[in-house]
């Protein structure tokens, strides 16, 4: 057994993922009439991330199941002790980082959400789940949270958050980033021009797709 998969930790992420299965975003206002194209060119916007993402304020909008176990896995793997996620939300892809941070010995994880009221909840499922001693949630707009006092050297980064601001994100963190360091993008290809980024030959980075919706980096030496 492990945090990730005994009490308090595996009882609370079955209910937010049967929360989460179980919540509409395409219900929500934001999407009303709207096509696919139209939500394509929404969530790859620069601008208009804040009003999307606050009429979403009430979805968990979380990771799969997958990709948490998979959070998990690389951040013990690498034996972590310093992440950065971009885009807390209700704190599911948090706590399976924090878990791990917990097996691994200790750490410290920097989460953004700029959501007052999310930020709460994530709050409360960390403290539920004995793992919120890991865990500053910095809120407020993740361009200027993690603009300052990071790390010296950043383990994983996570990006999880409005997907047109990826690579701004990216460029933030990236000084941070210690050779060998994951990056996992999840729904990147809502990010084009991260994607370019982290695929280009001459930008320090090995890329590939993993699954069907999530992007992994490692930042060569």
């Amino acid at each position: 057994m492990n945090t990730l998969t005994s009490a308090p930790v595996a009882s609370l992420l079955d209910r937010l993922f049967a929360e989460d299965q179980a919540s509409a975003p395409g219900s929500s206002p934001a999407f009303a009439d709207l096509s696919d194209e139209d939500v394509s060119q929404l969530m790859q916007s620069k601008t208009g991330y804040r009003e999307l993402y606050h009429q979403l304020k009430d979805f968990p909008l979380a990771v799969s199941r997958g990709t948490g176990t998979l959070l998990y896995l690389l951040a013990r793997s690498g034996k972590a002790r310093t992440i950065v996620e971009f885009g807390t939300s209700f704190g599911i892809s948090t706590l399976h980082l924090a878990a791990a941070l917990r097996d691994n010995g200790g750490g410290r994880l920097i989460s953004t959400e700029f959501e007052p009221a999310k930020a709460a909840q994530a709050r409360r499922n960390l403290a539920t789940a004995d793992l919120a001693d890991l865990v500053e949630i910095r809120e407020g707009d993740a361009l200027q949270t993690l603009a300052s006092a990071l790390p010296d050297a950043i383990d994983l980064l996570l990006l999880d958050g409005a997907k047109a601001l990826y690579p701004e994100i990216l460029a933030l963190v990236e000084a941070q980033l210690r050779p060998g360091a994951l990056v996992v993008a999840d729904n990147a290809d809502y990010s084009p021009d991260y994607l370019a980024r982290v695929r280009a030959p001459a930008a320090g980075y090995l890329s590939v797709p993993f699954a069907s919706d999530v992007e992994l980096s490692m930042r060569l030496g």
